[in-house]
């Protein structure tokens, strides 16, 4: 009787037990799991500031000087006297010419000048004797005037002399070809035993200077009206030094920055460009004319641009650009935007962002739109660099 009283006891103590397992299992499937708390997303607060406006323009480079070498006189190459391709001085020598008729010219004048020297001289003597003996009457006016005019005619034959001796000076000395600037110079198109004539039109070789050397850039008229229409507030690029960074055929940066030194004047009817022209140091001369580049210059300010972090932008498979914002309420809302250029590492944004939004940069793929986050400020630097 006693076992069976405890039996009972313990069967009520199990029945007990389960009714509480299943009422905490009821309670628990009533109330749901524990709600989570907002995920936590790094953001950026935009604000204006000035921006540069750059343009990629096409550009050719150009010779600084260049200088076509011809020869002033006729004669025989008797020498050339510098290594194709080698860098020249001015004034250096770079052919020589058969010089014997021009030596012969030469010292013809200089007798010419002796004797129209010793004529003048003589003519010089008679004129003073004439003009004392006219006032004792000792001879006639008229053989005192002729004494003067003989004076005056010996004194022209002297000049006479003088000029066709510099001359023939000025031609012998042609017969050194010299380099009239500093340079590069080409490939010679004569050789020693060769005719050049004092008229010719072909060259005989070209010096080109390419330290410091030109970048001609083109650019749409339309795009400089547009410039100047934007910022017409702002001040005059016209009077300011504009820096430009040169990209080199194979897409690298070319290490000297250059600055604009001239703005066409006048649209090109046929291209309706305008001309630009830049100018770059080139110590090691890895420039050289003709080639094609791109050429990144600062067109003008925007005073209130708004630039973006890169790695806030997502693009769709359409290549729609988006960014996400956190709202007043802290929730998650998706801007579509309009980029316009790289600036470094951020974009410079013209439309869907304004100044003081929150943009997500850190943690998109935890930010869904709709939903609440914890928005965390991050300290990114936003400021306008030129493009490299």
């Amino acid at each position: 009787m006693a076992n069976s009283s405890g039996n009972k006891a313990q069967r009520a103590r199990l029945w007990s037990l389960a009714l509480v397992v299943v009422l905490a299992a009821c309670s628990e499937a009533a109330t749901g799991p524990a709600p989570q708390p907002p995920q936590e997303v790094g953001v950026v607060q935009l604000k204006t500031q000035p921006v540069p406006v750059v343009a990629t323009l096409p550009g050719r480079t150009r010779a600084y000087k260049v200088s076509q070498v011809r020869p002033q006189i006729t004669g025989i190459i008797q020498e050339r006297l510098f290594e194709e391709g080698a860098q020249v001085d001015a004034g250096q020598v770079l052919y020589t010419i058969d010089s014997a008729p021009y030596e012969a010219a030469h010292a013809s004048a200089t007798a010419t000048l002796a004797r129209a020297t010793a004529a003048r001289d003589s003519a010089a003597i008679l004129a003073r004797r004439y003009a004392g003996l006219v006032k004792i009457e000792a001879v006639s006016q008229q053989e005192n005037d002729d004494a003067q005019v003989a004076l005056k005619e010996a004194e022209a034959a002297v000049a006479e002399a003088r000029a066709s001796l510099e001359a023939a000076k000025i031609n012998l000395d042609y017969t050194r070809i010299k380099a009239p600037i500093a340079g590069k110079v080409a490939t010679s198109e004569y050789t020693p035993g060769a005719l050049v004539t004092e008229d010719q039109a072909d060259v005989m070789t070209t010096v080109r200077q390419l330290d410091p050397i030109y970048v001609d850039i083109t650019q749409p008229s339309r795009d400089l009206l547009e410039l100047r229409r934007r910022f017409a507030s702002s001040a005059d690029p016209e009077h300011r030094t504009v820096e430009v960074v040169l990209h080199l055929e194979d897409g690298s940066v070319y290490e000297h920055a250059g600055r604009l030194s001239f703005r066409g004047v006048a649209v090109e009817e046929s291209t309706g460009t305008v001309k630009l022209r830049a100018i770059f140091p080139n110590p090691e001369q890895m420039l050289l004319p003709g080639m094609y580049v791109k050429a990144v210059l600062e067109q003008a300010v925007d005073d209130e641009g708004l630039l973006v972090p890169q790695r806030s932008i997502t693009r769709d498979a359409r290549g729609k650009a988006s960014a996400l914002v956190v709202t007043a309420d802290n929730t998650v809302e998706k801007r579509e935007v309009v980029t316009e250029r790289a600036l470094r590492d951020q974009w410079v944004v013209s439309s869907g962002l304004h100044a003081g939004d929150r943009v997500i940069v850190d943690g998109l793929q935890r930010a869904r739109p709709g939903a609440t986050v914890k928005p965390v400020r991050l300290d990114v630097e936003q400021t306008a660099m030129v493009a490299e």
